[in-house]
């Protein structure tokens, strides 16, 4: 929903409301298991208005179906 709203409304205080986001990130993590090393990350989600949004509607459409 995010990403359809950037792209497809117009430039105003309402596009940027629903469409600026919080990034939170971390990594890389190395993982060493003596056989193995390998490293993991960085890992980023993508959180604004409009997703968590879609979210909720998703929880409500599966909870009416189940």
């Amino acid at each position: 929903m995010t990403e359809v709203a950037r792209r497809f409304l117009p430039i105003s205080p309402v596009k940027e409301f629903f469409t600026t986001a919080v990034t939170p990130s971390f990594g890389p993590v190395t993982v060493d298991l003596i056989i193995i090393k390998f490293a993991l990350g960085p890992v980023a989600l993508d959180v604004s208005l409009l997703s968590l949004l879609g979210v909720l509607i998703a929880y409500l459409i599966a909870k009416s179906l189940f």
